[in-house]
């Protein structure tokens, strides 16, 4: 089935197209034309005045829906996040876990294994190699310095699953980044409490990105800049950041995004209510604590870090897209997503300033 998407603005990549047409072919973009030359089609979508943008990316989301995935390891439970996650606009996402036992780690890779859905793209693994000085919310009897013998372990059992993990670089081994590396493996240095050598070190052997920016990391302090200022004076590694105003101040996000320019993208770090497992999450009229008051998740979705980017950081509209969908397509190297030109996959958010109105994965509507 071939759709044209008209009457609205077209936020792709680097352009913002106006008086053009987004043609789909099946579950892709087949092309972007000026209105006069839309070709005979199946469908006509009439946006009557809304734009459209790729679907967003989270690299970093650990419940939707009501579920937090690590309380409830079923394929039931990853299925009902995975549809919520969707229909805010996340077309593709890393099914993210937070430090925990061997047991729970291996159990959320066969359910991973079990369950196929367009959006997931694969696990994200926040720990368990972190530095207990900067554990935040995570359980610190959990963590602990990465082995080879672990590692080795880890990727047999993951075949691939496991696509990205969160580590404090000065508290483990390089043979231990470098193997996780070769293995095609994103590392993101966090919940770390490096110096500006250790983590520029770290960014030396290949750490791609920074977790969470300010959260859980050594300060940006004029004696020592930390993990903060390594990531802002290198010129390769990106960072994510939570873009709500509790995890980091506007004024942190404004700042950030002048000197980190293309290298800042956004996650949401979300989590779900939870009664059980150790990871007590509370909701706290807009984002989420453990019981003793500690900052767990948040209650973001990506459209509300976008539009809080827009309306608190003066970030312009096509650059906070940008930071939700092209950028971080370009850490995972997928040419497929992020964008909306020719070739890329037909995952579309139509929105305007307040609501996603609907949401396509691989040109099929997801809202009614």
């Amino acid at each position: 089935m071939t759709t044209a998407f008209i009457n609205g603005t077209i936020y792709s990549a680097q352009n913002i197209y106006d008086h053009h047409a987004l043609i789909v072919e099946g579950e892709y973009v087949k092309d972007i034309v000026n209105t006069e030359n839309v070709p005979v089609v199946d469908k006509v979508v009439d946006l009557k005045g809304s734009s459209i943008t790729a679907g967003f990316i989270d690299l970093q989301i650990y419940g939707g829906g009501g579920v937090l995935f690590s309380e409830h390891l079923t394929v039931e439970a990853l299925n009902t996040m995975t549809q919520a996650i969707v229909k805010s606009g996340t077309t593709n996402y890393f099914l993210t876990l937070a430090t925990n036992t061997p047991e729970v780690f291996d159990q959320a890779i066969r359910i991973e294994a079990q369950y196929s859905h367009p959006s997931l793209m694969g696990i994200h693994f926040e720990g368990p190699y972190l530095n207990p000085l900067k554990k935040g919310a995570h359980v610190e009897k959990c963590i602990h310095v990465a082995s080879l013998e672990e590692i080795e372990d880890l990727l047999e059992k993951s075949k691939g699953r496991v696509k990205m993990i969160t580590l404090a670089p000065e508290f483990n081994h390089e043979s231990v980044i470098k193997r996780l590396l070769d293995a095609g493996i994103i590392i993101s240095a966090g919940h770390s409490n490096a110096s500006f050598e250790e983590a520029t070190k770290g960014f030396n052997l290949g750490i791609q990105a920074v977790t969470h920016l300010f959260n859980a990391m050594s300060s940006f302090h004029h004696r020592d800049t930390g993990l903060p200022g390594a990531v802002f004076a290198n010129s390769t590694a990106v960072a994510s950041i939570i873009a709500d105003g509790i995890h980091v101040n506007y004024e942190a996000l404004k700042i950030s995004k002048a000197l980190l320019k293309e290298r800042l993208f956004l996650i949401t770090d979300a989590v779900a209510p939870t009664k059980s497992g150790p990871y007590i999450h509370v909701f706290n009229e807009d984002h989420y604590a453990l019981p003793d008051g500690t900052l767990s998740g948040s209650a973001l979705s990506q459209f509300q870090a976008v539009m809080n980017c827009v309306n608190h950081a003066d970030i312009a509209l096509d650059e906070a897209l940008r930071m939700a969908n092209y950028y971080p397509a370009k850490l995972l190297g997928n040419p497929e997503i992020g964008h909306l030109e020719s070739g890329a996959k037909a995952n579309i958010i139509q929105f305007n300033m307040q609501k996603v109105e609907q949401v396509y994965l691989q040109g099929m509507a997801q809202l009614p």
